[in-house]
């Protein structure tokens, strides 16, 4: 099969980050020829020692226009395609699918003011590609992010995300974006301690965000762990918040690849 039939590209390290001995974000080159929406994802594929090939979906951290293509990765201890992928270093070479998918995109909601994004982890990923790009910033009033970790030292791309209403193309919109950071196992100040589903469910997250969970005006993003993110969906059609598809427009959009 010649590399113009295959389903893939065959992409080169460019940066290996760690932020922990568990965390790392991974940057490679790009194919000219990959498009992709923000909020998307793409299968990358690792080849193993036998020659082998490991597959698993990762969404992209980068934003749509970057000439790189960048990932947010955990190592799971005994995964497979983790322990693979976190051995990879300068030069090493990465398989990623030529088509983009995925469903956590701007898209999912035809109106709405304020845009809630409920992260755990790497999940924050589609996120920093989303508040990358023009079309959040024009679409709603009030972009809260809320990002969730274990440890303060696991809250990733903090310093970006700080600095995007400083971007030249995004600063006409300064003021529109609030980062809510949680941390679940230690007390860190400047953050909120606890898990998601506790935060709205006590009000906490509300308070800090200054603003209500309403269906009339908020649409909810949500990535992250599968529990997270169905403990989550209950609680919002609790409040008459539904899952956004095709044929019924409604308030709530998800991302779970696990």
């Amino acid at each position: 099969m010649t590399a113009s039939a295959e389903k893939f590209t065959r992409q080169t390290i460019l940066e290996v980050q760690p932020l922990t001995p568990s965390l790392f974000t991974l940057r490679t080159t790009r194919d000219a020829g990959f498009r992709f929406v923000a909020g998307q994802f793409a299968r990358l594929g690792v080849t193993k020692a036998d020659g082998s090939v490991v597959w698993r979906a990762y969404s992209m951290a980068s934003s749509p226009f970057d000439e790189f293509l960048e990932f947010f990765s955990i190592v799971v201890p005994g995964g497979e395609f983790t322990s693979e992928l976190s051995r990879l270093r300068l030069g090493d070479e990465l398989l990623v699918e030529k088509l983009a998918t995925g469903y956590l995109t701007l898209d999912r909601f035809v109106d709405g003011r304020d845009l809630w994004m409920l992260a755990t982890g790497t999940g924050v990923a589609p996120f920093v590609s989303i508040l990358q790009d023009f079309p959040v910033w024009e679409k709603f009033e009030h972009i809260k992010l809320v990002y969730s970790a274990r440890e303060g030292q696991e809250l990733a791309y903090r310093e970006l995300i700080a600095g995007l209403e400083q971007r030249d193309y995004l600063a006409e919109f300064a003021g529109k974006l609030q980062f809510i950071p949680i941390v679940t196992r230690e007390q860190v100040p400047g953050t909120l301690h606890g898990r998601i589903t506790d935060l709205i469910q006590n009000g906490e997250l509300e308070k800090a965000a200054g603003l209500e969970l309403v269906p009339e005006h908020s649409r909810v993003m949500i990535c992250g762990n599968p529990q997270m993110i169905d403990d989550t969906r209950q609680l919002l059609k609790g409040r008459d918040m539904n899952l956004s598809l095709s044929r019924r427009p409604g308030q709530v959009a998800v991302e779970n690849y696990w």
